[in-house]
């Protein structure tokens, strides 16, 4: 079973020690429903992911990618980071209003 979500967020940076990300932070009511489903997949499997990360099909513009996205905030916050090919590809840049697809699998 697959889920699809949909989701406006800005597009945030965020410089580490081994360099720039981009990422759109989840939050609210798609954060929960994200949440569900990785409860639902650990009860069903019996184990979690790395670091309890979700599997999802992301769509930004016309671009698709498989990836995951990660939680914070005890689950409350998810992030789905956002290549820079899927930047170049969809014209992006940091604090851009973009909307995201996501397929959970």
């Amino acid at each position: 079973m697959t889920e699809s979500l949909t989701y406006t967020a800005r597009l945030a940076r965020w410089q580490g020690d081994r360099g720039t990300y981009h990422l759109v932070s989840i939050t609210g009511n798609v954060a929960e429903q994200i949440a569900m489903h990785e409860r639902l997949h650990r009860l069903e499997y019996g184990s979690q992911r790395g670091f309890g990360s979700v599997k999802v099909m992301a769509r930004i513009g016309d671009t698709e990618w498989k990836s995951s996205v990660f939680p914070q905030n005890k689950k409350t916050e998810w992030i789905l980071l956002v290549s820079k090919k899927v930047m170049r590809s969809e014209d992006l840049a940091e604090a851009d209003q973009i909307e995201v697809e996501l397929e959970l699998l």
